[in-house]
């Protein structure tokens, strides 16, 4: 096991370039088995999550060549193999392997999901989806078990903004029957980015983004080559890791409309931000202004900034108010940060901050964004060397952040415990 150690207080100079997006990525993977021929990625994060995405499709059969940020997948010889257990255990958007079975085989078993534990998600809304589309779904010792006949396109309204129901629905409809009509539909970048893909391999999907989505079905699709999005995460990441240093840094590899939120919050404290085609410079001030921030679906603030953005406020002078109205239960991060000093408290769904200076001190990520939180906080100590465990997490989210980081100035390296 390994840990990060962080000897903070330097002002993060120069340039990073953002990798693809995490969250497109561990879908694009799954959609390329409704493929019949090669499907190749490109800008692909060089992520954990990915590794066990490149390991579930080789056993299925599929012929997968991961060289750099490039992926080649030929599903032609992929077969349909029950997955109760094994790597889909270790990650979260396992999930996805539903959708692109059922859609590929009519046919699908998956063991129920692993990754971040920070509160419950449930699939309830997939599992509508697939139903609605004439498959049978069953929770069998704790793997979901689906099957059809025939797929046969319909109106599904989702009961909740789902992006995880939204693309998982889009993978089975890309091959069922008839038209399928998805009505709030999540407008995540993410899933126009899978759409692209589909699109590229010969679906009919429009609506992406909005929240309407029409698939018309097709018997068959074909293989093609994809760029993914830039990580739109990593982007505020960094943005706030700039900041909260009193640093000025050029985040190259971006698309600035996808951090309007993110931009806003952070001009609104003080931070100077200029945006460029595809680039934006943050630049540190010496004083930030209390903020209150609400975490909302897209296109509001994402909540997986919300851990990060804590680690800011802390920076600001007076008290502010975040507030998570997407997850209940994402604040993890809170007593790590009060142990290095913070002024926290949550009240339900709300962290109320308090601005002032941190500490060092050895503190242990519960999950990838609130690993993030800490590394950030680490970033602003000026005295002391904060240590933090739970890397495994991190490194779900984030590659090359150790030598970004160095390369940004920061005294940053990994130690084994």
């Amino acid at each position: 096991m390994e840990k990060l150690m962080i000897s903070g207080g330097r002002p993060l100079q120069g340039m990073v370039s953002i990798s693809g997006a995490k969250n497109s990525a561990i879908a694009l993977i799954p959609a390329a088995i409704l493929a019949e021929s090669e499907v190749i990625l490109d800008n692909l994060p060089l992520l954990s999550d990915v590794a066990v995405y490149a390991e579930i499709l080789e056993e299925l059969g599929a012929e997968v060549a991961w060289e750099g940020s490039q992926m080649r997948i030929d599903p032609s010889s992929i077969k349909s193999i029950p997955m109760p257990n094994g790597p889909v255990k270790k990650l979260r958007a396992s999930y996805y392997m539903m959708g692109a079975m059922l859609g590929r085989f009519k046919e699908a078993v998956v063991g129920l999901p692993g990754g971040c534990n920070f509160e419950p998600r449930p699939i309830d809304q997939h599992i509508k989806g697939f139903e609605a589309l004439g498959a049978t779904v069953t929770n069998e010792h704790g793997s979901i078990h689906l099957h059809a006949k025939e797929l046969r396109g319909t109106k599904i309204y989702l009961d909740v903004s789902s992006v995880g129901a939204t693309i998982n629905i889009m993978l089975a409809a890309a091959r069922a029957k008839g038209a399928t009509i998805i009505e709030n539909a999540a407008k995540e970048p993410e899933i126009i980015d899978v759409a692209t893909l589909l699109n590229s391999m010969g679906a009919i999907i429009k609506g992406a983004g909005t929240e309407t989505i029409r698939i018309e079905g097709v018997s068959e699709l074909h293989g093609c080559r994809h760029s993914i999005i830039p990580d739109r995460i990593q982007a505020g990441t960094y943005m706030i890791a700039a900041a909260a240093t009193r640093g000025d840094v050029l985040i190259d590899n971006v698309i600035p409309k996808h951090l309007e939120a993110i931009t806003a919050k952070m001009q609104e404290m003080g931070v100077l931000i200029e945006e460029f085609d595809e680039s934006i410079r943050v630049k540190g001030t010496p004083s930030y202004e209390h903020v209150d921030v609400k975490a909302l679906i897209y296109p509001g603030f994402a909540t997986d900034l919300q851990s990060p953005m804590t680690s800011l406020l802390t920076q600001a002078r007076g008290v502010s108010v975040l507030s998570d109205f997407v997850y209940s239960n994402r604040f993890k991060h809170v007593p790590e940060l009060v142990r290095m000093g913070a002024k926290i408290r949550v009240e339900g769904r709300s962290a109320i901050i308090e601005g002032g200076r941190l500490n060092a001190a050895k503190v242990k990520a519960a999950d990838l964004r609130a690993g993030a939180a800490l590394v950030i906080a680490g970033l602003t100590v000026e005295e002391g060397v904060t240590e933090v465990t739970g890397v495994e997490y991190i490194d779900r989210g984030y590659d090359h952040l150790v030598s970004n980081l160095r390369m940004l100035g920061a005294d940053v390296w990994r130690q084994s415990e």
